[in-house]
């Protein structure tokens, strides 16, 4: 039995929407139509928003305006493999990796060698835990984007009001800045390293101005070849981190116990505060715009329900190759450091620098402290214990780290600008913007601090990351749990409650990931003004709770409202602004 259902859609006069449409004025009705057909007629994949795909205008073609988007990857078939081909996985490859890179920028890797230094390797299971939710999370936000043809920024200005929408845009673009700021501080060190000391910290930082432009220019060459040289520079990373995991020759057996073991033996506080930012680290709030987006890169045919199935599953198969990769790699960071580093103190550490006539021996007091290691404290260490080809070798894969990082980082900050705003800027001019944010701050902290200021900035921006993640998280379970958005594809009630779970659990880690470094403040100043903050933030993690809740069924919470709306049959249709629904006509 097929199903009609009407619904007109009303457009306010400060709706983006009638702001953006040329041919229809505000308050003017449209009809939009729905259609489940039987499993004996072709499936009609629709979704509702208020306005139609952005696109760009025909006059503004000579404008210097790119996107990832202007070149789409077709799909061969392959009727001899009919149920899996690798001729398709081929062809879907590359927006999975490009979402893996965020699991290996340097504020990742700076969490995973000290996690190695300060645990071990008991708290390996803890970043095996992280990257299973991170791509169980992935894969909402890429069906988001295959089903939709919507990226969740777009999604996100449909759905939500204007407030909402102009609060959340800030809060995503305050994690992609912090995320960049990372990158910067990496990239700088990794210079310094490769230099010899030569190349000033604050030099480094003004070079990664300079190569970012640089890298741009890749996207002259077309789709395939700037996602190869992604691949490349994972590759990179596998290389030189996987030398040092050879050098260091890491005990296979306590590895695969702290990895399948989810215990923490004589495990204290600096333990527990290391896996919590473990998690923090793992799953960035951006990524999940960047993914949603990065699908639409495939020519899938979404009014074919097969097309849009086969879609889903390679996008899957390939993020689960991808995050396999990255995961490794971390894995060896953590490995290098819990076999080399761990339970040292800094007068072993010292000694042994001061006897390799290492020049960076005075980064370490001599005192019975326990080590504490950055990736810059990391690279030396490396070198003074294992050679001057060690800390080279650090360098680089730091190098390419924060490199690659900054690629997919400005794609995240166009998508979101683009999406939230419906701004159409060139990457150039997009990485001018968040680059001069960036690097403000951390051109004066390098000028004027020390290396160990530079990199303990890494903790206060993963904080702030980690205050992003509901941003990102709350709105791609929402918007995949509605029939009326997802279609066939929405959210069963297993994944309702599972995402659910998973997102109560991540924030609550990254809740408590704060609240230890706001107690570590020691002001009474800054404790007033976090605490002033921190209302204004759960009350706005409340509201898009509230709405999520809704989304996944919880139709009492909507306090009456969906009766004004007409909706009491459909209570997920609560989020679509100004929706009425006018008939439901069964045939």
């Amino acid at each position: 039995m097929a199903v009609l259902m009407t619904v007109n859609v009303t457009y306010s006069k400060d709706s983006p929407s009638s702001q953006r449409s040329s041919t229809m004025a505000p308050g003017k009705e449209r009809k939009i139509l729905y259609e489940d057909l039987s499993e004996d007629h072709e499936e009609v994949i629709s979704t509702i928003y208020n306005s139609p795909v952005p696109q760009q205008s025909p006059e503004s073609n000579d404008e210097p305006f790119t996107t990832y988007f202007d070149e789409k990857v077709p799909i061969p078939e392959d009727e001899k493999h009919s149920w899996f081909s690798f001729r398709k996985l081929w062809a879907f490859t590359g927006p999975g990796f490009l979402m893996s890179i965020a699991y290996l920028d340097p504020g990742n890797i700076e969490s995973d060698l000290q996690s190695g230094a300060v645990a071990g390797f008991k708290l390996l299971w803890v970043l095996l835990l992280a990257t299973v939710i991170g791509l169980l999370l992935q894969r909402l936000a890429a069906r988001l984007g295959v089903v939709t043809g919507l990226h969740l920024a777009e999604m996100c200005n449909r759905q939500y009001q204007k407030v909402p929408r102009i609060m959340l845009w800030l809060m995503i673009e305050l994690a992609i800045i912090g995320s960049d700021m990372q990158e910067v501080i990496g990239s700088a060190i990794a210079i310094n390293l490769l230099s010899a000391g030569k190349v000033p910290l604050w030099g480094g930082v003004l070079i990664t101005i300079a190569d970012t432009f640089m890298f741009l220019f890749l996207d002259k060459y077309g789709l395939r070849k700037l996602e190869a040289f992604f691949g490349f520079l994972i590759t990179i990373m596998a290389l030189t981190f996987g030398y040092e995991y050879i050098t260091v020759k890491p005990d296979q057996g306590k590895l695969l116990k702290g990895m399948f073991m989810p215990y923490c033996d004589k495990c204290g506080t600096p333990q527990l505060e290391q896996a919590v930012g473990i998690v923090g680290a793992v799953i960035m709030p951006h990524n999940m715009y960047l993914h949603s987006a990065l699908v639409k890169s495939r020519q899938v045919n979404r009014a074919d329900k097969r097309e849009v199935q086969e879609a889903n599953k390679y996008f899957f198969i390939e993020a689960c190759v991808a995050l396999f990769v990255s995961f490794l790699i971390n894995v060896f960071v953590v490995s290098v450091f819990a076999e080399a580093f761990f339970g040292k103190t800094n007068e072993q550490v010292s000694k042994v620098c001061t006897n390799s006539s290492s020049p960076h021996a005075g980064l370490f007091p001599n005192n019975n402290e326990t080590l504490e290691v950055d990736i810059y404290k990391g690279g030396v260490v490396l070198g003074c214990y294992f050679g001057p080809a060690a800390l080279y070798i650090w360098a680089v894969g730091i190098l390419a780290a924060g490199q690659s990082s900054t690629m997919t980082g400005t794609y995240s900050g166009q998508f979101v600008m683009e999406g939230f705003l419906n701004l159409k800027w060139s990457r150039f001019a997009r990485v001018i913007l968040t680059r001069s944010i960036a690097i403000t701050p951390t051109l004066l902290v390098a000028i004027f601090q020390d290396v160990e200021h530079l990199t303990g900035m890494n903790d206060f921006l993963n904080v702030l990351q980690s205050l992003q993640l509901p941003f990102a998280l709350i709105p791609v379970l929402t918007f995949t749990s509605l029939h009326p958005v997802m279609n066939d594809f929405a959210n069963g009630l297993g994944w309702k409650i599972a995402g659910g779970v998973l997102i109560l659990i991540v924030c609550s880690i990254n809740m408590y990931f704060v609240a230890v470094y706001v107690t570590a403040l020691g002001h009474l100043a800054l404790y007033v003004v976090a605490a002033i903050v921190c209302v204004a933030y759960l009350c706005f993690v409340a509201y898009l709770s509230w709405l999520c809740l809704i989304a996944l069924g919880i139709s009492f919470l909507a306090c009456g409202q969906t009766y004004r709306l007409g909706l009491t049959t459909h209570p997920e249709l609560f989020l679509l602004n100004n929706v009425d629904a006018d008939s439901i006509v069964t045939r």
